[in-house]
């Protein structure tokens, strides 16, 4: 982080601290700052009036003008003194054009102001008034009352399920198709397997393997093989799709998939890393086709005690597809003939990977149990059922397989092929999958909140190391089971640092393991990729890598691995605002998942979706913030609310073009009308067939700008009736939520289990 001196006076003159960082735009035109450098630092919160034209994703440099004050209840300010980069992420829009002009007409939270752009220009790209188009902001001179930028894409008819999913995309520059150039060369990778594809390779082809994977899959990128040995133990072999073989450094398809970095997962779509020549069919270990991989395969003993390994290029041959599901169903039936080759395989890989995951819990490895909450549609996009992803057995069984195989990879480049525990001191580059340690200040408000409870957590032990995770572990599972549990578990999940890849291995907290990598999903993650290409070259007995070359490439990787997680959350947010639109009025019971000092969220059960109740429209007392407990105090009645309390919410307002949900607390000495109400079992019943398009009450948005005024009122009026005839809600200015109010609910949790 760039900084310059403490505030000082320098002849006469006062020198303010000096920052950079990335902003944060709110629909109000106040900005905050984030800064570069290490996390936990407090945002700089910019008036709009000192923003010098900065939008939302720009990196400026700030002045600090004032500092924080946690004891006197105030944040940090600065004034913007130097754009250092405009962002080039595009703004989702509607166009408009009178005459010689035209706009892009803003519905974002993070962009409060309309960008001009060229109507000759947008032509050429077949806008047309009302459409949907993404724009990037080129400009903003300080005699310009609006931005200048130009269009990106035209994205179609607003409301229309692809229109909203391919605006989402482009919001995060991310592709919704392949060039026909990047199709036309995946085409022609061969797929004979010859006897110069089995060069150099072991042949597991007859030995017994199957895959496990969601019962819509279409690509799977792993398989498991195991075969009784005569002294008792286990062939166990964790085979990953070669994808390295056929995606070859600088093609064409390579260079598409480095600059996409990962497969992206909206709700109702992928967007693959690879085409689908290879995802879906020459990489994909398809049941009875000979198919190329990267193992890694064990002895393991029947207590899954490791007395070997081998790593390689090799061949298999699947002889099941099974889906999580079914196997499960053997997993959990009363019996399982001696004869049945496919469920006694599960059976044992299952024993196996129950004794691992206790090893590595014992460890100290941190088992989050969040509900993973999936949204349905049908057909036509429109959500239709909100519910639990429930994982079980057959889950863990891959996923403790995975890890294994992930770990083992590691270990082997950092050990030189010893598998010692010891890290060589010049150990040949690798690409680490990496978790540091956690922030011991949310730490510590873990354990004060938690005492509040009556739970002791690292009492007088320090909060960092591997003590501390396990005091945790063992704090989240005396707590399993009952009412605080979640809150809990949301503050420990807040603690932790983000998982990122790296040349510099520190290990992986969360997991307990000194070494780890990303190696099982090479389809998916262009990291896994680079992991088997160099594992290739060292197998072989090439020299060590360029240390610095991938790096560059771990950090490009985490940001695109960022950047993708961004675009599947703000999907999943969309189709939860549209699956409530139909249930403004409501009410419904709901926990306390969130408190900052301006609202409180509230998470509806059993859907777990989440709404923000202001603390302004709390009727029965001045509510206070308590940060050190994670609470909110009423002034008067010392009403207290914390993370995890049940509390009843009416769904007050949802805003589909800025997927914003606001919900009111329903308090029980406030009389409120039966007719305007309806029970949270009533709105159950009505969830599946009820039209998600009511439009709101609220009226039209729009800001007051002095040029072409005649040009932006029929802008607005034009945008309010295509809003109407459409059944939309027509969007207005909305409160400050913490969506756009700071960057600490943007970083307010993940909800990720495993790494």
């Amino acid at each position: 982080m760039k900084r310059g001196n403490k505030s000082e006076k320098s002849r006469g003159k006062k020198v303010f601290q000096q920052v950079t960082g990335r902003v944060q735009m709110t629909r109000e035109g106040f900005i905050f700052v984030i800064p570069d450098g290490e996390e936990g630092q407090d945002d700089i919160f910019v008036k709009a009036s000192r923003t010098r034209h900065a939008l939302n994703g720009d990196h400026v440099r700030v002045a600090v003008t004032r500092e924080g004050s946690k004891e006197r209840d105030k944040r940090r300010e600065g004034e913007v003194v130097e754009i250092l980069s405009r962002s080039q992420k595009p703004f989702a829009g509607i166009y408009h054009s009178v005459g010689a002009q035209a706009w892009v007409l803003m519905q974002s939270k993070v962009m409060p102001y309309d960008i001009e752009v060229k109507p000759e220009e947008a032509a050429g790209l077949g806008a047309q008034p009302g459409m949907k188009v993404a724009a990037v902001v080129d400009s903003w001179e300080r005699k310009d009352l609006t931005p200048k930028g130009h269009l990106t894409a035209v994205l179609g008819e607003p409301g229309k399920n692809d229109t909203e999913m391919h605006a989402i995309l482009a919001e995060f520059n991310l592709p919704y198709k392949f060039e026909k150039e990047v199709e036309d060369a995946a085409d022609m990778i061969s797929d004979v397997i010859g006897e110069k594809e089995m060069k150099g390779r072991k042949d597991f082809r007859n030995t017994f393997t199957f895959t496990i994977d969601p019962a819509d899959a279409k690509d799977f990128d792993d398989a498991l093989s195991i075969k009784a040995l005569p002294n008792g133990n286990f062939e166990v072999g964790v085979h990953i799709a070669d994808v390295s073989y056929y995606v070859t450094p600088g093609s064409i398809v390579d260079k598409e998939a480095r600059e996409r970095g990962t497969s992206v997962y909206l709700v109702d779509r992928t967007v693959p890393m690879l085409p689908e020549k290879l995802c879906n069919k020459l990489c994909s270990l398809r049941p009875d086709e000979d198919k190329l991989v990267f193992s890694t395969v064990f002895e393991m003993t029947p207590k899954a005690e490791i007395k070997s390994r081998w790593i390689g290029r090799a061949a298999i041959r699947s002889n099941h597809r099974l889906s999580y599901e079914q196997a499960q169903a053997y997993i959990e039936a009363d019996s399982v003939p001696e004869n049945d080759e496919l469920g006694q395989a599960i059976l044992q890989l299952n024993s196996l990977s129950a004794i691992m995951r206790a090893a590595r819990r014992k460890a100290g490895a941190i088992d989050f149990d969040r509900p993973e909450m999936k949204v349905e549609v049908d057909a036509e996009g429109k959500p239709i059922r909100v519910y639990e992803k429930i994982s079980k057995e057959a889950n863990w069984l891959i996923e403790d397989f995975m890890l294994l195989a992930n770990k083992t990879v590691a270990e082997f480049v950092a050990t030189g092929g010893k598998m010692n525990g010891v890290p060589q001191k010049n150990a040949k580059t690798f690409v680490y999958r990496i978790h540091g340690e956690p922030n011991e200040i949310k730490l510590e408000g873990l354990r004060t909140f938690a005492k509040g409870f009556g739970y002791k957590f690292s009492d007088n032990e320090p909060l960092a190391g591997r003590a501390a995770a396990k005091s945790l572990s063992a704090l989240l599972d005396s707590a399993k089971g009952k009412p605080e549990y979640e809150a809990l578990e949301n503050l420990a999940l807040r603690a932790m640092a983000k998982a990122c890849y790296s040349t510099d291995n520190i290990g992986h907290y969360g997991l307990a393991f000194k070494f780890y990598t990303h190696f099982t999903s090479p389809i998916r993650r262009y990291p896994d990729l680079m992991v088997h290409r160099l594992l290739a070259l060292y197998l072989d007995g090439a020299e060590s890598a360029k240390k610095e070359v991938y790096e560059k490439e771990c950090q490009y990787a985490s940001e695109r691995e960022l950047v993708a997680a961004d675009a599947e959350r703000t999907s999943i947010k969309y189709k939860l605002v549209e699956y409530m639109m139909d249930k403004v009025g409501q009410e419904f019971d709901a926990t306390v998942s969130g408190i900052t000092e301006w609202g409180m969220y509230a998470e509806i059960e059993p859907t777990k979706v989440e709404g923000m109740i202001a603390l302004r429209d709390i009727k029965s007392d001045f509510f206070e913030f308590d940060e050190a407990r994670y609470r909110l105090v009423g002034r008067r009645s010392h009403k207290i609310y914390r993370l995890g309390d049940p509390i009843r919410i009416k769904v007050k307002n949802a805003n589909l073009e800025q997927r914003l949900l606001d919900y009111e607390l329903v308090e029980e000495h406030l009389p409120s009308s039966k007719s305007e109400t309806k029970t949270q079992a009533t709105a159950v019943t009505d969830a599946a067939g009820a039209d998600a398009s009511n439009p709101s009450e609220s009226g039209a948005a729009g800001k007051k700008l002095s040029r072409h005024e005649k040009a932006k009122a029929a802008a607005r009026k034009s945008r309010t009736v295509a809003a109407v005839k459409s059944g939309k809600s027509v969007s207005r200015k909305p409160k400050v939520t913490p969506s756009s109010e700071s960057e600490k609910s943007r970083r307010k949790r993940s909800t990720t289990k495993k790494d």
